[in-house]
């Protein structure tokens, strides 16, 4: 890659704080720190997520329903360790839970937001940032939460709006060999990833077909490290993530995948004929 991205702006819509650290944490300290524009868009706060630190367990939505303002503090801190400073929420869009459950019926909730008066939101920031990048999840919305397909369904209904045309827009995605290296490595020690007994049992498993752009961001999965940590309510130090990069090495989290869904696919590519950097192709 160049010394100086400058002149290249990439936009991101995800769901909740962490969502953006999971996925594209290395990417985005990566393009941040060659002199890109990246700007982040969260679309809830994440009020219903689980508390997996037993000292805040008041914060959650049952109890004193104060978990949304603490992951703006999370989400900030995150950022501050990617070297993001454009972030913003997309609204005042609640989260909305797990398909099927009492939170997803309410009103004031992303799942019930009407699609073109949220793209309506996102076409503002679009319009006003110009990014020539856009990542999000696919139509599933990677696993199936409610606000991850929203979030799919705003970002790419907001594209279509938006007087500003976004040359290249991409879509997360966690290849099947990667994910199957993970259980594998899981069960040696006794584990398993997400109780998964096979990469079949993921949602969010793709077949290797669909990766057509690989971003190599090791030099800064520390960083995502720590933004990962920052989150500390929704990633245990116990939990998957961090068994992972114990014991399959940081590189685990270093490797970014992106599916290709608007755009040409351009040079450079690796020796699999990937893509390895977001703003090939692009005309500043």
């Amino acid at each position: 890659m160049n010394s100086s991205y400058q002149g290249y702006r990439i936009l991101l819509v995800h769901a909740h704080p962490d969502d953006e650290t999971i996925n594209n944490g290395a990417t985005m300290a990566l393009y941040a720190s060659l002199g890109a524009h990246v700007t982040l868009v969260t679309c809830t706060r994440g009020e219903e997520g689980e508390v997996l630190v037993p000292g805040l367990s008041h914060l959650a939505s049952s109890e004193n329903d104060g978990l949304g303002k603490h992951r703006e503090v999370e989400l900030a801190n995150a950022m501050n360790a990617l070297g993001i400073t454009d972030f913003r929420f997309l609204g005042n869009y609640r989260d909305s839970g797990m398909m099927g459950t009492e939170p997803n019926n309410r009103p004031d909730v992303f799942w019930q937001a009407d699609i073109d008066s949220a793209a309506g939101k996102l076409v503002e920031i679009i319009e006003e940032v110009k990014p020539h990048i856009l990542i999000t999840y696919d139509e599933i919305g990677g696993y199936g939460h409610p606000d991850h397909i929203q979030a799919h369904r705003v970002a790419m209904r907001a594209s279509e709006l938006s007087k500003w045309q976004i040359q290249k827009i991409y879509w997360n995605t966690m290849p099947k060999s990667v994910i199957a290296q993970g259980i594998a490595k899981m069960k040696e020690i006794g584990s398993d990833f997400f109780g998964a007994e096979s990469v079949d049992d993921l949602p969010f498993a793709k077949d290797d077909a669909f990766v057509s752009t690989l971003i190599d961001g090791n030099a800064f999965v520390e960083a995502k490290m720590a933004a990962m940590k920052a989150h500390e309510t929704q990633i245990a130090l116990d939990g998957p993530f961090f068994a992972l990069s114990n014991n399959l090495g940081l590189q685990v989290w270093g490797h970014e995948y992106y599916t290709l869904v608007k755009g040409i696919k351009s040079e450079p590519f690796d020796e699999d004929g990937r893509e390895n950097d977001l703003t090939s192709g692009i005309v500043l």
